[in-house]
């Protein structure tokens, strides 16, 4: 009893933290100005490009991240402080069932980077405005277990157990202006496929093009 009392704690002090921090009821300002003429948009060769292998991730992700964890109650004795992200004006979160909505403040400050990047990108392109989806954030050693029996991607060796890695979708982008033009969701995944090919060259992370998935694996690296 003390121990579920302890984890519903954490939990209502977690998102009062995220709400001060985050609040999704303030939108985004792009931090540029819309220029007179719309930048070019270049096409990302997404499997070239983003193909940094598990082995690369999982380094990256043992320098940096928490020891995995063998279920969510273990949360609150994690090895390092995670930041609770929930859907704010620069990504939105959907509803997860196999992963919690923590990260290690490296990669929480990266995910933040990537979506406001992303929605001034857009306003380079001269496109409506829209949010990134994060679909996957940490999983437990029960998550992964859960997983497996019906992902294959879901190994045991999932980088996702360290708090540094998530999973943004590039299927679908969430809308901000119904009356503004709608994007094609292959010109959002180029303008998003931009801004992680360019903090990748920053080493700022490693990226994998999920194909069966549907989305962009991304591991902080600092």
């Amino acid at each position: 009893m003390k121990n579920i009392t302890k984890i519903l704690l954490f939990s209502v002090v977690t998102l009062l933290i995220a709400a001060c921090s985050c609040s999704n009821a303030e939108r985004y300002e792009p931090r540029v100005e819309r220029p007179e003429k719309p930048t070019r948009l270049n096409y990302v060769k997404y499997g070239r490009t983003f193909n940094d292998m598990n082995d690369t991730h999982l380094a990256a992700a043992q320098a940096i991240g928490i020891k995995p964890l063998a279920c969510r109650a273990d949360v609150e004795n994690a090895s390092r402080e995670l930041v609770y992200i929930e859907s704010c004006p620069a990504y939105d979160v959907e509803p997860l069932t196999h992963s919690s909505p923590l990260l290690v403040p490296e990669a929480a400050a990266l995910l933040k980077e990537i979506g406001e990047s992303f929605q001034d990108s857009l306003v380079r392109h001269h496109y409506s405005p829209y949010k990134i989806i994060v679909t996957s954030v940490l999983r437990t050693d029960e998550d992964v277990k859960g997983l497996s029996r019906r992902n294959i991607n879901a190994s045991k060796r999932s980088v996702h157990c360290y708090g540094t890695t998530v999973d943004v979708t590039y299927k679908r982008f969430q809308r901000l202006d119904d009356d503004a033009d709608e994007t094609s969701q292959a010109k959002l995944k180029a303008v998003l496929g931009e801004v992680l090919r360019d903090l990748k060259a920053q080493g700022r992370c490693y990226v994998k093009h999920e194909v069966k998935q549907a989305c962009f694996h991304i591991t902080a690296r600092k």
